[in-house]
Order: structure tokens, then sequence, then C-alpha cells
């Protein structure tokens, strides 16, 4: 009895895997793949971004009486060598410069609470080197416009002072951080001729870990060590550059 119940369960299980095997040679999603970037090509691209503003008198929220100014500088150079059709690897080194001087604020709590912020300096550096892997897929069978699917490795050097105050009252304190970040950044691109192109990138997934040492004073020291990971848009991560392929 118990034979011939393994026997029909056998026999049952051979016309599914056949049903099943017959259904799929019968269909096909004609998915047919444009080359969009050929082998061999080298791939240059170059973002930059900079402003500065200045503040006299300025108000924002609870703080008030803002007077100062500040400036945000960033370059990020990439090279990339396509070692198969639609795949390319190779790297992007990016350098961030930001300053703030505050000459005077006040933050106003209540009409009871408030304190006064007087000579603070921030002056912030960032290195970064990135390992990444590139997929470029053509949208339908258009050679102008694609998809960028770029996974990175990148790691990173950030240093900071910061000081407040000046003679007897002056403080200050110096940060340095290390991080290890894994990330996917899909994105879009369009040809404007045959060898230049315009491509936006945003962050979606990222796993990362980061080392701070921070000392005040020369005194106290700290150390922080943090981890993260992140599945979600990442509108802060968003950049837009041009591309030029040779």
């Amino acid at each position: 009895m118990i034979n011939r119940i393994r026997l029909n369960i056998t026999i049952l299980c051979l016309f599914l895997g056949a049903l099943c095997v017959q259904g799929q040679s019968h269909f096909s999603r004609n998915i047919e793949q444009t080359l969009f970037v050929p082998k061999g090509q080298w791939v240059v691209g170059l973002s930059a971004d900079y402003s500065q503003s200045k503040y006299d008198n300025y108000q924002f929220l609870v703080v008030e009486n803002i007077n100062g100014d500040n400036y945000n500088f960033k370059l990020s150079p990439m090279l990339c060598y396509m070692v198969k059709d639609d795949l390319g690897l190779g790297g992007r080194f990016s350098y961030s410069r930001m300053r703030t001087k505050l000459n005077s604020a006040d933050i106003v709590l209540s009409s009871e609470d408030s304190f006064d912020i007087d000579n603070a300096y921030i002056i912030t550096q960032n290195f970064g080197t990135t390992a990444l892997l590139r997929n470029y897929m053509s949208i339908g069978k258009s050679k102008r416009f694609g998809i960028i699917n770029e996974v990175n490795l990148r790691y990173g050097l950030s240093e900071s002072k910061i000081s407040n105050g000046e003679g007897e009252d002056f403080t200050g304190t110096f940060m340095r951080t290390h991080s290890i970040n894994v990330g996917v950044q899909p994105g879009l691109m369009m040809f404007l001729n045959n060898y230049s192109a315009l491509e936006v990138n945003v962050g979606v997934l990222e796993f990362g870990y980061s080392k701070n040492k921070q000392i005040t004073d020369q005194v106290h020291v700290s150390n922080t060590k943090t981890k993260s990971a992140n599945f979600k848009v990442n509108l802060f991560s968003i950049s837009i550059g041009v591309a030029f392929y040779l």
C-alpha cells in the first residue's frame, strides 16, 4: 500500500514537472538587449559644486540676529573603463571643504530663556576614494537615454575644527572621522552627443561604518563608533554630473 502511494506521488511530480517545462517553452518576454556602451571605452566624469552665503541680522527659527558668512566647495572626478559591453570598472575621488564664520547670533527659546553665540568658527574638509562597478542599460532601443546601476565601495576621511569665543573664554574642538561605506546608486543618463552625457544618480541602499575621535581644548578626548544601514531614497545623495565617453 505504501509503495503504491509513493509510486503515485512520483508519477504526479513527473507530470507536473512536464507541464511546467512545456509551459515555459511557449513563453518568452522577447527582451532584446541593445548595446549602449561598448567594451574598451574610457568614461571620464566630473561633478563640482560651489556656494557662498552672507548673513546680516538674519533670522532662522529660534536663532536671531545672525551675522556671518559661509561657503561650500566640492569636486569629484571619476574614471571608468568598460571591461565588457555595458559593464565598467573604475574609481572616483572626492574633496569637499566647508567653512562657516559666525560673528554673532542669539538663540531665543522663550522670553526668559536665551543665550548668545559670538566668534564661532567651523571648518570641515572631506577626502573620499571610491571603487565602483557600473552596469549600463538602454531604455528600450534608444541609444541616447539609458539607466545606470552603480555599486560602490567608499573610504572617507573627514577633519573638522570648531572654535568659539575669544581670550580666556576661547574653546576649541578637533574631530577626525574615518568611514567605510558600501552603496547602490541607480541613475539616469542622456547622451548629448557621441562623446558626452549628462548623468543623475541617487543613493537608495547603503551600509556604513565610521569611527570618530574628538579632542576638546587639548584635554578631553572622546571616541565614537557608528554602524548604519539605509534602504531609502536619500535626497542628499543626488549628484548631477557630466561624463565623457572616449
